[in-house]
């Protein structure tokens, strides 16, 4: 995804006329934005005039009319929806939510923002300072700049970290700043984050969605455009490899897809052209970090992080934590490896730090820092803890240490009796507790049903490290209010986002981020050839668990048609298709249970087999399963791969209801919606994917459960003979859940029959459903996939597709539907395809002990490579 802004010549932003002013009056009495008397509002100044910067934006979507405006926040919510742009509350891990955006911007005018950026720099080189004093010199401390325990009391102060240097001149690579409005009109600083900065990803986001549902208004007004932070990114963090390497290998370490902005994560990483690894896809190995690729162990140089400092490391940090790498601290000690932000960082979000910051800017600067900070005071000290006990009511109370479960505390908005409470905490941990003065944030409009309202905003803005100081993105992330009340909090559930529109004074220079020769394009040239394993095994279940759900849907579309046919199923070979269902979607004991015997009980277990989400090889389980899978490789799927997936979660959230509707009537109706969505996600995958190893690992997973879901078929509707006229009805059935039963007439012009049934389903080299045909399949994914442990010859997994495949090919067809004497069992059938599951078993496993546990080849791989270094 891009920042896409179609460059013309430049003229200055547009100003409206005074006849333009009138013309338009009618239309803007709809669009009607009125300053509140209590608020400072970013549309007017002191004096209650409209700003200039904003009168153009207003006017034009007062001209396009209030249907329309709807209709581009309509637009831009099925975007990001499409984007699979979401906001994941940790409370609920299943709860995605569709990202927020409000499609009126937020408007800063150049010569604003130009003090602005000047100040933000500055508090970025001066927070960079007291990074490195807190973990070298410690002079704040010496001097008395700052209290001892203010620093070493705090979580986010990791003594492991003491010493650690990068070799580039700053250690705090990437900073952002929560701003609002004081009541001077100025910007106020409320917050720093300096971990893992989250909201870049999802201001480029809000770019791109507002460049295409409003182009024109967009390039008129002049926006400065977002490429140069995050070419500059890429720039530091290539020039971060401390192990001189022609092509830095970097990657992005997320906590995984329930992390809140996982969805900022995937696009950062495929903006930037980095892998999204998680904490398993890494390892310490010879004192170097490595990524467990598809083709062995890939060194790795740079991480740029989001999982916080103390989850990064078990061995010297948190001990039972599962989102970083084990031994990566000593990495980074010995200078084998860079993390950024570094490890450590965090002590610097000590809101506490707010009060000292004046005085750190005249032990380090000479001055006090240019922006201004929202008032604070530490309970640590008694004279401010006595000062927050006095004022308590015009108070925010914050943790110095941000954790989930704990949140900012108005002191208003308290009981006596919550009041008293907090403070005994606040007495018993008083080094724990920082309180700030409350500043109203300023308004900006937005739209909803009845137009234009105004609403409370915080702004977030970015700066990342250059050669010789800081780079800040024009704007940032703005976050507003769910209601005009006065508290606001960027976290809320219902709350939006607004696109952030620094308009230019000038025309800007032209930038790319692929445009720099050489260093930009081939620091990282070859890392699209290292998929991470993990990356690639859940590409391999997503196929696999597609395939389970679409041949448990076929299957059970077919049975109802027939339970609900003209010509009743005699109980024999009704049993048989029902028991089929059980073994195909193994959801045991289901229809072998002998007490299943009426069309009531025989209703309610086939509900169950597709509705139940607890129960293994349902249906829902396994779309549920799959969707996990895709959540996990977000970053290789396509916009259109996106929009089918949201195209089934809809349709799996109406299943229930469209099921139990339809069972008066047609319930197989209600599976098609799946079936069709399902077919078009296969589709799009064959059609639009890079034929790379991420797509031989999800057509190999399709190929090989396709197989084995046709062995279980087989095995349960033609293993034991019939009668003719049963035998009949259940290949029928068969056939026709793979929809080919109008080939089979057609070729054969006669009544079904099992050899030739078999000859269909079995061997036959031109049916892509056949056996033949997937074995066959599956041996060409794995003669592609890179060989790691130096084998001669076949590897094992391509031993066991050969032999199954060769199995089929070798079979006699009369041999095989043949009973033995003196049963109604099909022994040589039964005996083939028992063999061909336990193969594509030994297959499955093989794989995965090869390319996503690494048990033996990578171990011999790495030393290897270890001697040669």
């Amino acid at each position: 995804m891009k920042d896409i802004l179609l460059q013309t010549a430049w003229s200055p932003p547009r100003q409206l006329s005074q006849s333009q002013h009138q013309v338009q009056s009618t239309r803007d009495a709809d669009f009607a934005y009125e300053q509140s008397p209590d608020f400072i509002d970013e549309v007017y100044d002191t004096s209650g005039e409209q700003r200039s910067h904003w009168q153009y934006l207003l006017s034009s979507m007062a001209s396009l009319g209030g249907d329309a405006v709807a209709d581009r926040q309509r637009k831009a919510l099925r975007i990001l929806r499409d984007d699979g742009a979401t906001y994941n509350l940790s409370a609920q891990p299943q709860a995605r939510r569709t990202w927020g955006l409000d499609p009126v911007p937020l408007l800063i005018d150049s010569e604003e923002w130009s003090g602005i950026e000047s100040g933000l720099i500055e508090r970025s080189e001066l927070l960079d300072l007291v990074l490195k004093d807190i973990y070298g010199p410690r002079d704040l401390i010496r001097h008395g700049v700052l209290p001892p325990e203010l620093v070493f009391s705090h979580a986010g102060f990791l003594r492991q970290c003491q010493g650690i240097k990068m070799s580039s001149g700053q250690q705090l690579i990437l900073h952002s700043v929560d701003m609002v409005r004081n009541v001077r009109g100025q910007m106020c600083v409320v917050a720093d984050r300096t971990q893992a900065p989250s909201g870049a990803g999802y201001a480029l986001e809000n770019r791109t969605v507002m460049s295409r549902v409003l182009p024109s208004l967009f390039r008129d007004s002049h926006v400065h455009r977002l490429s140069m932070f995050f070419q500059t990114l890429r720039l530091k963090l290539a020039a971060l490899c401390p192990n001189n390497d022609d092509i830095p290998h970097v990657v992005v370490l997320t906590p995984g897809a329930y992390s809140e902005t996982y969805f900022e994560h995937a696009l950062l990483a495929n903006y930037l052209g980095y892998p999204l690894v998680q904490g398993s896809d890494l390892t310490v190995r010879g004192g170097f970090v490595w990524m467990k690729s598809l083709d062995g162990l890939k060194r790795v140089d740079v991480i740029l992080r989001r999982v916080d400092d103390y989850y990064c490391d078990a061995v010297e940090l948190r001990s039972d934590s599962q989102l970083g790498v084990p031994g990566l601290l000593n990495v980074v000690r010995s200078g084998r490896a860079v993390v950024a932000n570094p490890l450590g960082s965090g002590v610097l979000e000590n809101p506490a730090l707010l009060k000292y910051l004046p005085a750190i800017g005249k032990f380090f600067l000479g001055r006090e820092p240019q922006m201004d900070s929202v008032g604070s005071y530490w309970c640590g000290e008694d004279n401010d803890r006595q000062y927050v006990f006095d004022h308590f009511d015009d108070l925010i109370i914050k943790p110095v240490f941000r954790r989930s479960d704990e949140h900012s505390i108005f002191g208003a908005q308290l009981n006596s009796e919550e009041k008293t409470a907090l403070m005994a905490r606040i007495n018993a941990k008083p080094m724990s507790f920082v309180a700030q003065d409350y500043i109203q944030p300023s308004n900006a409009p937005c739209w909803s049903k009845d137009g234009l309202i105004a609403r409370p905003l915080v702004l977030r803005s970015f700066a990342v490290a250059n050669p010789s100081a800081y780079t800040v993105m024009p704007g940032g992330l703005t976050r507003v209010g769910s209601k005009g009340n006065k508290i606001i909090t960027s976290s809320q559930p219902q709350s939006t986002s607004k696109d952030t529109w620094v308009l230019a004074s000038e025309p800007e220079k032209q930038t790319s981020l692929h445009r720099d020769a050489g260093a930009v394009i081939s620091e990282s040239a070859d890392q699209g050839m290292h998929l991470p394993s993990r990356v690639a095994e859940n590409l391999f279940w997503m196929g696999r668990y597609a395939e389970r759900a679409e041949a448990s849907l076929r299957l059970l579309r077919t049975v109802f048609m027939q339970l609900n046919s003209v010509e009743p199923l005699s109980p024999i070979a009704r049993n048989t298709l029902l028991n089929t269902v059980t073994r195909v979607s193994t959801t045991y004991p289901g229809f072998t249970r002998t007490d299943i015997n009426n069309a009531e009980a025989i209703e309610k277990e086939l509900l169950e087999v597709i509705l139940d989400e607890n129960r293994a090889g349902s249906v829902v389980s396994n779309l549920q399963a799959m969707l996990t899978s895709s959540e996990e490789v977000k970053e290789m799927l396509s916009g259109d791969t996106q929009r089918v997936l949201n195209d089934l979660r809809d349709a799996l959230a109406d299943l229930g209801n469209a099921l139990r509707l339809g069972l008066a009537s047609a319930p197989e109706e209600a599976l098609d919606p799946l079936v069709t969505t399902l077919l078009a996600l296969a589709g799009l995958n064959h059609e639009s994917m890079m034929r790379g190893m991420g797509w031989r690992f999800l057509e190999m997973g399709r190929t090989l459960e396709k197989s084995y879901q046709m062995t279980s078929l087989l095995q349960s509707s033609l293993v034991v003979e019939l009668d003719e006229s049963d035998q009949a009805m259940v290949l029928e059935s068969v056939l026709l859940s793979f929809e080919m039963l109008v080939s089979y007439r057609r070729r054969y012009r006669s009544r079904v029959e099992v050899k030739s049934g078999l000859q269909l389903l079995m061997v036959d080299q031109t049916n892509p459903r056949s056996l033949q045909f997937q074995l066959a399949a599956l041996k060409e994914h794995l003669q592609g996939l890179p060989q790691v442990d130096r084998a001669i010859g076949l590897p094992p997994e391509g031993r066991c597709t050969l032999e199954a495949l060769t199995v089929v090919q070798l079979a006699d067809l009369t041999q095989l539907v043949a009973c033995e004497e003196g049963t109604y069992l099909r022994a040589q059938l039964e005996q083939l395809l028992n063999r061909v599951q336990e193969l594509l078993e030994t297959t499955a496993t093989l794989i995965s002990d090869k390319y996503f546990d690494h048990q033996t080849a990578h171990q011999q791989l790495v030393t290897d490579r270890w001697e040669d270094d």
